[in-house]
């Protein structure tokens, strides 16, 4: 029996709360919810992710790992979301419009093979690595082996 999908909460930390707003709220365009001088919700393509301000920044932070995916070093850990196919297009030339440096440049992978993707990785000013992905068929190959 396969689950409904429902919303994920994640919360991050940041650097800062007024480059988080700008980033997620202006860059990503995700409308900003609850928040307090310490914190802030966005809407997160459907999901709420919460910018935690860091007490201990940037000594807390580690440094993240890269594993190799098709060729790419991706880095990990990483989050994001799966789009539509038009909307993972639209994205990728708005951020590109907007100067955004790539950890892994917008492409396609796998191709041809079970699980034929395009993705895409950049860093949040804050140095969280985030993933964008879109497949032609969302409900036929998400999660096909």
């Amino acid at each position: 029996m396969q689950n409904p999908l429902t919303p994920f909460h994640l919360a991050i930390e940041v650097r800062d709360i007024t480059e988080a707003r700008g980033f997620y709220g202006i860059t990503l365009g995700c409308p900003e919810g609850r928040s307090d001088v310490s914190w802030v919700d966005f809407n997160f393509f459907g999901h709420q992710l919460v910018c935690h301000l860091s007490r201990t920044y940037p000594g807390a932070r580690r440094e993240s790992s890269q594993n190799p995916v098709d060729g790419h070093d991706v880095p990990v850990p990483h989050f994001g979301v799966v789009l539509t196919m038009e909307r993972w297009q639209a994205l990728a030339s708005e951020l590109e419009t907007a100067g955004i440096s790539f950890v892994v440049e917008p492409h396609v992978r796998f191709k041809g093979r079970p699980g034929e993707q395009a993705t895409m990785f950049f860093l949040d000013p804050s140095g969280n690595a985030l993933e964008f992905k879109a497949f032609q068929n969302i409900e036929d190959q998400l999660f096909e082996t």
